[in-house]
């Protein structure tokens, strides 16, 4: 693995209209996903290095149907409790760049008021100029946690044995970013 020559310089902030944090758990036999849409992160480089910043506001998951479902995740004290929690928030001080466009970070990710240590993994592609004149990039970061870490410990019993839910659950940011200024 060889670090790259920094390829970012300044602070990148998401695009809010194409940027999301997503999920997903094994749910019986497949698969749930959904995403948090409402995101504010930005990257920024300097001196200090390459730090990650960004939040998302539980309400806008997009499970929108069957209602209860919805109510039972987003604001159930057994999932999200957005009530008294309404943001999730990742947070990295150091993330390495290398020449083949990985991505590394040591970061902290809170749920539910939990503060706790992830390692992220991923990908970035840019910085370049789009059509309009801005100074654009990409960053998708994915880490895996145990649920029941964060307090979200809900679970049913399949009749011929084995969970409803998997508490291993797959968190991937996926940030189009645009320069400021």
């Amino acid at each position: 693995m060889t670090l790259a020559t920094q390829p970012f310089t300044g602070t990148f902030v998401a695009d809010p209209d194409h940027s999301s944090f997503q999920f997903a758990v094994s749910h019986m036999v497949g698969t749930f996903r959904a995403s948090f849409d409402d995101v504010d992160a930005r990257v920024i480089v300097d001196d200090r290095g390459i730090r990650f910043e960004g939040a998302a506001r539980v309400e806008s998951v997009s499970i929108t149907t069957p209602p209860e479902l919805r109510e039972h995740v987003v604001n159930g004290a057994e999932f999200f409790d957005a009530k008294n929690h309404p943001q999730i928030t990742f947070h990295a001080e150091d993330a390495q760049l290398d020449d083949d466009g990985r991505l590394n970070g040591e970061g902290e990710l809170t749920i539910r008021g939990v503060t706790r240590p992830v390692t992220a993994t991923g990908t970035y592609r840019g910085p370049v100029e789009n059509p309009y004149g801005q100074t654009v990039a990409a960053v998708e970061l994915t880490t895996t946690v145990d649920r029941r870490d964060w307090g979200m410990d809900w679970q049913m019993a399949m009749p011929a044995g084995g969970d409803v839910l998997g508490y291993d659950v797959e968190v991937t940011a996926k940030l189009d970013l645009v320069q400021e200024g």
